[in-house]
């Protein structure tokens, strides 16, 4: 049983996966770089700016990770596990991944930072009033 409480542990778990969603990330960047694309500029911002997005996610939990004296370390890996260390407040245990589950969470992760957190952010500023009849001076146009 683990001493580390829920919260924790995955911001924990944040620490082992997004610097991975970021190699994943700047290798896309570099085969989108180097492809055959007419317009490449709309790939590359998207992949940049889904970047800096990981970046400030990881910085945040860096920072907390720093602040509560926790601390993840990977101990090995093989073809289908990657054991990690946790340091929790001083406690240590070790919790084993396996490989597949990994890519599955940052391919998850993947998916979030380049399509999802814009749907998120839209609702986070969406107006909370309802528009008017349709076409009226104060209803809302969709493009």
């Amino acid at each position: 049983m683990t001493r580390i409480p829920e919260k924790d542990r995955d911001i924990m778990e944040q620490a082992i996966y997004l610097p991975m969603v970021l190699v994943v990330l700047n290798r896309d960047l570099s085969v989108v770089e180097n492809s055959p694309f007419k317009l490449k500029k709309p790939y590359l911002e998207l992949i940049e700016e889904t970047m800096k997005a990981v970046q400030k996610e990881l910085a945040i939990v860096k920072s907390y990770l720093k602040k509560n004296n926790l601390k993840v370390e990977e101990v090995k890996r093989d073809d289908a596990f990657t054991m990690f260390l946790f340091i929790y407040k001083g406690y240590e245990e070790q919790h084993n991944y396996f490989n597949p589950r990994i890519r599955n969470k940052v391919q998850e992760l993947m998916i979030h930072y380049l399509f999802k957190r814009f749907k998120t952010e839209q609702k986070a500023q969406a107006p909370r009033s309802a528009p008017t009849s349709a076409g009226g001076p104060d209803s809302e146009v969709v493009l």
